[in-house]
């Protein structure tokens, strides 16, 4: 089994900056992309950005410019730093990593980790 734990979520005011991260804990696997997603109160999940093994990156038009993320392979470890949050930015966001196994590929979630920012 994998687990992914999250940290860094907190109350911030509008303009303020927080930085996210998650590891992956488990024995005998490997990790293709990983990524962040974000789901708001009454709204659907949706995709903040994914970065790939070998470092290329995507990210959903409304954070470009502001946010980045990162990842150490070694550690197993994916961050997201965002910058110049606005309170539309507030959801519990959610770390996922593409974990390949011996027994095949499968989508692997965190817990989510509150983000809120006030006006």
């Amino acid at each position: 089994q994998v687990q992914l734990v999250e940290s860094g979520g907190d109350l911030v005011q509008a303009g303020g900056s927080l930085r996210l991260s998650c590891a992956a804990s488990g024995s005998s696997f490997a990790i293709n992309d990983m990524g962040w997603y974000r789901q708001a109160p009454g709204k659907q999940r949706e995709l903040v950005a994914r970065i790939t093994s070998n470092g290329a990156t995507n990210y959903a038009d409304s954070v470009k410019g502001r946010f980045t993320i990162s990842r150490e392979n070694a550690k197993n470890t994916v961050f997201l730093q965002m910058n110049s949050l606005k309170p539309e930015d507030t959801a519990v966001y959610y770390c996922n990593a593409q974990v390949r196994r011996l027994t095949g590929t499968r989508d692997y979630w965190g817990q989510g980790t509150q983000v809120t920012v006030s006006s």
